[in-house]
């Protein structure tokens, strides 16, 4: 029976020991067999050649098959004992069977017990935590409380310190105050459905409604415009005085209660041009009849004078056209009398010509001023261009009274015919004269006193240089210039005497110069006279 139950085993553990070739070649792998007889692919035939390589070698054949059968008995009792412990192998393993089953339910009570007692430390966090976030809510809310409250403190202490410095006008310590509590005034913006704190916000507004006011108030009195508006031009250089001072003071007194960037000064200083050119324009129409040319000539400079001097002390960035003027390019002048941006090319040329010596045009005015109060005169220019009338035509008698009181010039051969010094006297007056029309206006008024002097321009040429030429007896209208200026033959070629050719030369040289400066110096769109023509 235990034979055959050996056998049955033997045939079984056969059975499970025909590996697959994947799991042998990885037994091989892991332990390299050191018995052939171990191999998977062991070859008897093989094996007992390499046992028996030669004849000779069989001699020992009988040594060898004792070693093998000794070998077999040897395995077969080891396999006979391993078959016979196997026999108590199934009771052994329902026992430990029995076993795990009771140690899994003993870990399943455990695990249960440990689940019980995670959910009850679940529940008591969970109560716990609760109390925590209450508290957290407690803090954060008693935190806001706290806050809001030490604000509303400081808010309404803030607005009865603001009312009673707006009463006393302590407007230094207003602006920092002011400015406090507007940022704390922001905290109760979700809070303004409550009437303390929406009373408290309309008794902000009020007060910096009443500081508004008040401050305005203060300046208007800082300010007093009595007694400004009714001086005659005589006094206008008191105006002028009179802001100056002004400004002094405001920048003491108020400078720093306003930012730099809103040019308060220059604000101020312009105001109160727009309102000297208004206040004079009004009075100069009312006492047109006591308007005289060196009053007038005098309020002309002191108040050029004045814009020049608020072109160096401001910008101009206040002006209503102050950006353009800064970013257009100025149109081109056309003034003769006012001087162009030299160049290197027209400095170079003029040093090669030897003109640096000559005298120099005024520059063209580079002034965000210009013309802010001295505007009003121009419609009064009249009274000057008048005058200039008067005193262009004396200026013309006295040539003639001169010229016939010396007599004609001198012969010299040398030089030939000089030009006439009355001449250049004439065009010295006039340059002059366009120059001071021109620091005030180029429009009509320079227009005006370009054809003046056209008219007394005329009379110089007939008076002093075609009136003064010699008698001929071929002649019977007497000399002309244009007459000389035309070749004659024969008998009606004029003889005239060297002191008469020197006069005569003497005024073809003095219309020359008169063709030629007055070509030089006619504003474009007016025609140059054409009297030496």
């Amino acid at each position: 029976m235990m034979e055959e139950e050996e056998l049955e085993f033997v045939e079984e553990l056969e059975a499970v020991l025909q590996l697959t070739p994947e799991v042998q070649l990885a037994i091989e792998q892991v332990s390299v067999p050191q018995d052939p007889l171990d191999r998977a692919d062991f070859n008897a035939v093989e094996y007992i050649n390499t046992l028996f390589p030669t004849e000779q070698s069989l001699a020992n054949i009988d040594e060898v098959v004792n070693k093998i059968r000794l070998k077999i008995r040897r395995l077969d009792d080891n396999i006979r004992t391993v078959v016979r412990g196997q026999t108590n192998v199934g009771q052994d393993g329902r026992q430990a069977l029995e076993e795990a089953q009771k140690a899994i339910q003993q870990l399943f009570g455990k695990i249960k017990d440990i689940k019980d007692k995670a959910e009850k430390s679940e529940q008591m966090v969970k109560e716990i935590t609760r109390d925590i976030k209450q508290l957290d809510h407690a803090k954060r809310h008693l935190t806001t409380s706290i806050t809001t409250l030490n604000h509303l403190h400081m808010l309404a202490g803030g607005v009865d310190s603001l009312e009673a410095m707006t009463r006393r006008r302590q407007y230094g310590e207003v602006a920092n105050l002011l400015q406090g509590v507007m940022n704390v005034l922001e905290h109760f913006h979700k809070y303004m459905g409550i009437p303390q704190i929406r009373q408290l916000s309309e008794r902000v507004k009020a007060a910096q409604t009443e500081l508004g006011q008040q401050i305005l108030a203060d300046f208007e009195e800082a300010f007093p415009s009595q007694g400004t508006k009714v001086a005659w031009l005589d006094k206008i250089d008191r105006r002028y005085a009179w802001i100056k001072r002004q400004l002094v003071d405001y920048e003491e007194k108020y400078g720093r209660m306003f930012p730099r960037e809103w040019c308060m000064a220059e604000r101020i200083a312009v105001e109160f041009c727009h309102v000297t050119r208004t206040e004079l324009a009004k009075i100069m129409r009312t006492r047109a009849k006591e308007i005289e040319v060196k009053l007038l000539l005098f309020a002309i400079q002191r108040t050029t004078n004045f814009e020049g001097f608020l072109a160096k002390r401001f910008s101009g960035c206040t002006l209503t056209d102050g950006s353009l003027k800064k970013l257009e390019s100025p149109p081109p002048s056309t003034n003769p009398f006012l001087e162009d941006e030299p160049t290197p090319e027209t400095e170079e040329l003029a040093t090669e010509k030897g003109d640096l010596d000559q005298p120099k045009k005024p520059k063209a005015p580079d002034n965000p001023f210009h013309g802010i109060v001295s505007k009003c005169f121009e419609p009064h220019l009249y009274v000057y261009i008048e005058s200039q009338d008067k005193n262009l035509g004396e200026l013309i008698d006295r040539f003639v009274a001169d010229f016939k009181a010396q007599g004609p010039p001198k012969p010299n051969t040398d030089e030939g015919g000089a030009v006439l010094p009355s001449c250049a006297d004439l065009f010295v007056y006039y340059k002059k004269c366009m120059v001071q029309c021109s620091q005030l206006s180029t429009g009509e008024p320079m227009i005006a006193l370009t054809t003046i002097f056209q008219k007394y321009l005329r009379e110089y040429a007939w008076k002093i240089l075609s009136g003064n030429l010699p008698k001929t007896t071929t002649s019977s209208g007497g000399l002309t210039i244009s007459s000389l200026l035309k070749e004659k033959e024969g008998s009606e070629a004029a003889k005239f005497t060297l002191e008469e050719l020197c006069l005569i030369c003497g005024i073809l040289s003095t219309a020359e110069y008169c063709l030629a400066t007055t070509q030089q110096v006619s504003r474009p769109g007016c025609p140059p006279t054409t009297a030496f023509s």
